[in-house]
C-alpha cells in the first residue's frame, strides 16, 4: 500500500519547508516536491494544501492503568489512549512500575501482555520504575537493554511508601545504568520537606486543597533537584529529571549544564498553562482537579519554563497523564488535601496545549514545537528517528495539523475516560486533522477512526541521553 501526503508545509525539528510525503506500507520512503509526478502507483493521496505536516507526538511521561491509586481503583486505562492520538500524539513511553512480586522485567512484560495488549491506540515503548527495592533490580538493569529498555525511574519524594528510594538507591541505580547506556530518570523532590509541612498543616487544621502547594514549596523542588546532579556527577552518569516547574530547580539545571553534565529535564503541559491560583478555588471538586506533584507554582514560574524550553534548557514537554476519576477517586481527600490522589490527565490536550500558548503566541518557533515535542523525547529514549521525525526510513506517524482552527478544548469532543478535563474551556488555536500511525489513517476530521489494540511495543536503543544538543 502506498499513500502520498501532497502540498502540505513539512516542519521537522530542523526545517520547515513545502514538499510531498510518500508512504509505502508503515514506513517513509520519499520526501519532495511534485512527487505525485514519478509515482507510478498511489493507493491513496491525502491533499495537505494549507495544513501543516509534522511528526507524530512523542509522549514520554505517561501513567495508565496505575493500580492501587484508591484503595483497589486504577487509572484510566489503554483502551483511552484514543483521547491521545486524536490529539496528535502516537507514540508514549510508558512508566512501568513493578507487579506485586515481580521485578523489573518480568513487571514490563506483564504490563504489555496483560493490560496493555489489545486496548492501546498508541505505539508504545516503556521505562522501568523502581517500586520494590530489593537487591535483584540491581542486578536487572543491566539486563534492561536486551529487553528493549533503556530507562529506569526512581521517586525521591514520598518517604515510607513503596515508592520511595533512598540516595544510596539512586547512586548504585546511576552507578549500574550508566555502563549499559540506561538513563536514569528521577521524581525530585526533598519528600522529608514536604512531609515535615504537610503534617504542620494537618496539625493547625489547614487542609483545603491550597495547602497542598503552601506544603510543597519549590525549595523541595530545587533541593532535591541539586542532590540528585551532584550525586549524577559521583556516578559519572546521565540524568533526565521530570516535570520541572519553577525558577529555583531549573537554576540548578543550568549550573548542571554549564558545567558540561550530562543533564536533562522536561516540563510538562499543565504547568506550562495552569498556576497555583487554580487550587485556591472554594469549590473543592473544582481545585482537587488540579492536585498534583510536584504542585503547580506561579505566572513567573510559568514564563520561566517557557524560556526555558526556547533556549534548550529544557529538552522536551510531557503529560504526566494520569487519568485519576473525580467522583471516585479525588473525592477520597473532600476533607483533607493529603488524601487526594495526585495527578492529572492531559495526553490529549498536550500538543495542542503547547502549540496554543507557545507557537500561536510567539513564545516558541513551530521547529521548536517539533523538537521539544516528538524529536527530543524520542531521542532521549532510544527511539529516534524510527519515532519523532520526517525522514526516509521513519516510521509514518504523521500529523496533518490545521492551524487555521480556533475554538475551545471540550471534554466531549475528546473524551479522557474520566470525569474532567483540566483544560475545559480554555482557548485552542490549531487542531490535528488527520493523523496516520505507521502509514494508517487513524484519526480523520479530529475524530478517531483506527482501531482498539493498534498500538505496539517499541523497543528502545540503550544510550539515548547521549545524544549532544539536546
Amino acid at each position: 500500500m502506498k499513500t502520498l501526503i501532497k502540498n502540505g508545509t513539512i516542519i521537522t525539528a530542523y526545517e520547515e519547508f513545502e514538499g510531498d510525503i510518500l508512504i509505502e506500507e508503515e514506513k517513509i520512503v520519499d520526501i519532495g516536491k511534485d512527487l505525485a509526478a514519478s509515482c507510478v502507483k498511489v493507493d491513496k493521496i491525502i491533499d495537505a494544501s494549507g495544513k501543516l505536516v509534522f511528526p507524530g507526538g512523542v509522549d514520554q511521561h505517561t501513567h495508565y492503568d496505575a493500580q492501587g491509586t484508591v484503595g483497589d481503583k486504577n487509572t484510566a486505562g489503554y483502551e483511552t489512549t484514543d483521547n491521545a492520538i486524536v490529539g496528535g500524539t502516537t507514540t508514549f513511553v510508558e512508566f512501568v512500575p513493578q507487579e506485586e512480586g515481580m521485578g523489573l522485567i518480568d513487571s514490563a512484560e506483564y504490563r504489555k501482555k496483560h493490560r496493555a495488549e489489545g486496548k492501546i491506540c498508541v505505539d508504545y515503548a516503556l521505562h522501568a520504575l523502581v517500586t520494590d527495592v530489593k537487591p535483584a533490580i540491581f542486578d536487572e538493569v543491566e539486563k534492561l537493554p536486551e529487553y528493549g529498555i533503556s530507562t529506569i525511574k526512581v521517586f525521591m519524594a514520598y518517604p515510607g511508601s513503596y515508592l520511595h528510594a533512598d540516595d544510596g538507591t539512586l547512586m548504585r541505580i546511576l552507578e549500574k545504568s550508566k555502563n549499559v547506556g540506561v538513563t536514569t530518570f528521577v521524581h525530585a523532590e526533598n519528600g522529608e520537606i514536604i512531609e515535615f509541612l504537610r503534617d504542620e498543616c494537618v496539625r493547625s487544621g489547614n487542609t483545603a486543597p491550597k495547602y497542598h502547594y503552601l506544603s510543597r514549596p519549590p525549595v523541595s523542588e530545587s533541593e532535591a533537584a541539586r542532590r540528585a546532579i551532584y550525586l549524577a556527577k559521583a556516578a559519572a552518569a546521565p540524568l533526565f529529571i521530570v516535570h520541572m516547574t519553577c525558577e529555583e530547580a531549573l537554576e540548578e539545571l543550568r549550573i548542571a549544564k554549564s558545567g558540561r553534565l550530562n543533564v536533562y529535564g522536561e516540563t510538562c503541559t499543565h504547568y506550562l498553562v495552569t498556576t497555583k491560583a487554580a487550587l485556591d478555588n472554594p469549590d473543592f471538586m473544582e481545585a482537587a482537579k488540579y492536585i498534583c506533584s510536584p504542585a503547580l507554582r506561579d505566572e513567573k514560574d510559568c514564563e520561566a519554563l517557557w524560556e526555558a524550553l526556547d533556549s534548550g534548557l529544557l529538552s522536551a514537554v510531557s503529560s504526566d497523564h494520569c487519568g485519576i476519576s473525580l467522583k471516585e477517586m479525588k473525592l477520597a481527600g473532600k476533607d483533607d488535601f493529603t488524601k487526594v490522589p495526585n495527578g492529572a490527565p492531559g495526553a490529549g490536550d498536550r500538543l495542542n496545549m503547547v502549540w496554543t500558548n507557545g507557537v500561536a503566541k510567539g513564545r516558541i518557533s513551530k521547529t521548536k514545537f517539533v523538537e521539544i515535542c516528538a524529536t527530543n523525547p524520542a531521542k532521549i529514549n532510544g527511539i529516534y528517528p524510527r519515532k519523532g521525525h520526517i525522514g526516509i526510513g521513519s516510521d509514518a506517524d504523521l500529523v496533518i495539523f490545521d492551524p487555521q482552527y480556533k475554538g475551545v478544548v471540550r471534554q466531549r469532543d475528546n473524551p479522557n475516560g474520566i470525569d474532567y478535563n483540566i483544560f475545559e474551556g480554555r482557548e485552542q488555536i490549531g487542531r490535528p486533522e488527520t493523523v496516520l500511525l505507521r502509514g494508517k489513517v487513524v484519526v480523520e476530521n479530529a475524530r478517531f477512526t483506527g482501531k482498539k489494540g493498534q498500538g505496539t511495543f517499541i523497543k528502545a536503543k540503550p544510550y539515548g541521553a547521549c545524544y549532544r544538543g539536546l
